[in-house]
């Protein structure tokens, strides 16, 4: 086999994989989230007979349309759950349930915090949160990509700046964890960057953006091959 032929092969390679890496790890991706949701929501198969849900009679192990049926259910019960709450009685009822959490030791705790966060998630004001930002972490000379949460947090302690902003940097590939960093407004730099943008290069490990993908897709098919030797030909 001649040069000419692994030369084309080696750019047809590289071009298909530029195009179907991102769908094979959206892939992964997806079906590791649904696992973790199906897991979550398993406990409300048991509404059915085991013998519907587990092969064997109800003994071995769950059929593989059992974990859509969790989910699926887990969908509709949350639907109902939006519903429920548009309406006066079904206010006055969730308003109800949560008091009635908030009285529970411990559990109130991290009740009150998850339902903070929620909150500040699914608020319609939060402009602050869009801004994506620059910040030296986790030392001098090292940037991170990070997420204003809150351009004004007033500590009213004595040795630190009147104002913090306070910067979310998460984590890679899992941009559901991170670091929350109060820091100066001066150790802050907006960058032009859209959210959406910002967790593609996270997600992707910094390596591909989608513009970024194209230009490498299109850098590949520049690629030439060297004519084929007289001597193979």
């Amino acid at each position: 086999m001649n040069q000419t032929f692994f030369c084309k092969w080696r750019t047809n390679f590289l071009t298909g994989l530029a195009v179907a890496a991102p769908a094979i790890l959206t892939i992964a991706l997806a079906v590791w989230i649904f696992r973790n949701i199906a897991s979550l929501t398993e406990f409300l198969l048991i509404v059915f007979p085991r013998s519907w849900t587990h092969q064997n009679g109800g003994h071995g192990e769950l059929y593989w349309y059992s974990n859509l049926l969790a989910v699926f259910m887990a969908v509709v019960l949350i639907s109902l759950l939006g519903a429920l709450a548009r309406f006066y009685f079904g206010r006055r009822l969730i308003s109800h349930v949560d008091q009635l959490l908030m009285q529970i030791p411990l559990f109130n705790k991290v009740y009150a915090a998850l339902k903070q966060i929620n909150e500040a998630f699914a608020s319609s004001s939060k402009s602050s949160f869009k801004q994506v930002v620059v910040v030296e972490f986790p030392r001098q000379g090292i940037y991170s990509l990070g997420f204003i949460t809150n351009e004004n947090l007033k500590l009213a302690t004595p040795g630190l700046p009147d104002e913090l902003t306070v910067v979310f940097v998460p984590t890679t590939p899992n941009p559901t964890s991170g670091f929350m960093l109060m820091v100066p407004a001066s150790a802050v730099t907006p960058i032009n960057m859209s959210v959406s943008d910002a967790l593609k290069l996270i997600i992707s490990l910094g390596s591909i953006a989608p513009e970024k993908q194209q230009e490498q897709i299109a850098k590949l098919k520049t690629i030439t091959c060297p004519p084929p030797s007289p001597n193979n030909a």
